[in-house]
């Protein structure tokens, strides 16, 4: 899961969609340096460290609980180096069939603070968790049916990753040199996969971290680079924000009023700036198009899904736990008054216990299942490993988001004409809506191939329209008709046909 991108996920700047505390810009001396002798060399050595060593039987997976029965590929799970003293948490299965011939495909949920074992047994990994808590179902749709998938819980703080200090204080550039080094730790530890083809992907704010790892893989000449894919994810603050209002308009949300009001407050010349208007009218109004989008009860990952567990009303608490339903959201909150987040974080109760749940979702049956104690035996997770949530308060909170917008990362990819790329999106997401991820590719001004057209897939034996894709020479972006911000989820065979046709390079 990622979580809708905003204050706290990410923040937004000034004036209509407000100011983010502590944003900065990037430092040009952290981002990837261009691959030098020395970086070359210690790749190379990590390779020959690894050689003639193959899947690391202590991190085997041999038993699952709720499984009916195990499965006939194998699977891993463990921790790989991320730099000194930090262990990222990953789980890995071998593709079902054929696995040394198959793709090697890295998956990063988002936040900045979400586990990818949200990814993994709610999306589209082999086992999908049933509400008991306890059960596994086998995942009829499961990526690794044709790949290789390494699950990864990013940045340290996350799930079951850790550091050694407990200071879980990290930024996009940090993240992305972690995330980097441990792909190369995963390779070492498997180095019968160090030359398969490799993909990135990830959803939500991994529209961030996929990109931005991107520029660190790509300059290494030892890994098999073929492509990246990001899901519903963050590529522009400013584009998603000036989208998400006509998305909602025009989905039925915000009434004739209220639009008018917009376009005379913050529109002039045919440009509407919704994002960072100083109009103090045109503040006052999105403060009325916020709330009706985050906190009226309507749920912001999938527009016509129910709100689970309810419209949100006062703070709920779950035993020892405060639960908030707002890990992140698509507009940081007015500056007219101090966001009810700001005030729960000077609470004594938040200070000691806060379970982050992205809205109207409930994390109650992976929660029960990771942290029983039988699972976390299976998983080899670390007693210094903390209980395992879904999304990580700390790490959210303490975490800087030094770019606005991805355009660089994805040009210098697109420059080198040898990466072929996919945006897909669920059209009823209003976290990272599609109409902002068409309008961020269609800025980098790519040639296009293959006009806007519906794709097709078969179900029952009878075609379906998946969504609408658009063909660029090295990118397409590409709709999921119904689905919401977990496209697998929702749209499971859909989104395995987008995965399948991605992944061997085939026509959407």
């Amino acid at each position: 899961m990622g979580v809708r991108p905003g204050a706290a996920v990410p923040g937004r700047s000034r004036g209509a969609a407000a100011a983010v505390r502590g944003r900065q810009r990037p430092d040009r001396a952290s981002r990837p340096p261009q691959m030098g002798p020395l970086l070359l060399l210690s790749s190379v050595l990590l390779l020959l460290l690894g050689l003639g060593r193959a899947a690391p039987p202590e991190h085997e997976v041999t038993y699952l609980a709720g499984l009916p029965k195990q499965p006939s590929f194998r699977h891993f799970s463990g921790y790989l180096c991320a730099g000194p003293g930090k262990h990222l948490h990953y789980w890995f299965v071998e593709a079902q069939s054929n696995p040394q011939g198959s793709p090697l495909v890295l998956w990063l949920n988002g936040g900045p603070g979400c586990s990818s074992m949200e990814g993994f047994l709610k999306e589209h990994g082999p086992f999908l968790i049933q509400p008991d808590g306890v059960t596994l179902k086998y995942n009829e749709y499961a990526w690794n049916k044709i790949a290789n998938i390494l699950y990864l819980e990013s940045p340290a703080g996350v799930g079951f990753s850790y550091s050694d200090d407990k200071k879980y204080g990290t930024n996009d550039t940090e993240v992305a040199h972690n995330n980097y080094l441990a792909l190369k730790d995963f390779l070492r530890l498997f180095p019968e996969y160090s030359k398969n083809d490799l993909f990135l992907t990830g959803e939500s704010y991994g529209g961030v971290y996929i990109p931005t790892l991107a520029e660190w893989v790509m300059q290494d000449p030892s890994l098999n680079l073929k492509g990246i894919a990001v899901g519903n994810g963050l590529s522009s603050y400013e584009i998603n924000d000036n989208s998400l209002v006509y998305f909602a308009y025009y989905h039925g949300l915000l009434g004739t009023e209220l639009w008018k009001d917009l376009q005379a407050f913050c529109c002039s010349e045919g440009k509407c700036n919704f994002h960072d208007n100083s109009n103090l009218n045109c503040t006052l109004k999105m403060g009325e198009m916020i709330q009706i989008v985050e906190e009226s009860g309507l749920n912001i990952y999938n527009l016509y899904a129910p709100c689970d567990g309810g419209v949100p009303g006062s703070l709920r608490y779950e035993g020892d736990y405060l639960i908030t339903h707002d890990l992140g959201n698509s507009f940081i909150r007015m500056p007219l008054r101090f966001s009810w987040r700001q005030n729960l974080f000077r609470m004594p109760v938040a200070r000691r216990k806060v379970r982050m749940d992205p809205p109207c979702t409930n994390s109650t049956a992976p929660s029960m299942y990771l942290n029983s104690p039988e699972v976390r035996k299976a998983l080899h997770i670390s007693p210094e490993a903390p209980e395992w949530q879904v999304c990580s308060f700390e790490v959210n909170r303490n975490y800087k988001r030094l770019f606005m917008q991805m355009n660089e990362q994805y040009l210098k990819l697109l420059g080198t004409t040898k990466y072929r790329i996919l945006v897909y999106n669920g059209d009823v997401d209003m976290a990272c809506n599609f109409l902002g991820d068409e309008w961020f590719v269609d800025s980098l001004c790519q040639k296009v191939q293959v006009a806007r057209r519906p794709w097709l897939y078969t179900e029952n034996g009878e075609n379906q329209i998946g969504g609408f894709v658009k063909e660029f020479a090295n990118i397409a972006f590409l709709t999921v008709k119904g689905a919401g911000h977990m496209v697998p989820t929702d749209r499971p065979l859909a989104a395995f046909t987008m995965f399948c046709r991605f992944i061997k390079n085939q026509p959407y």
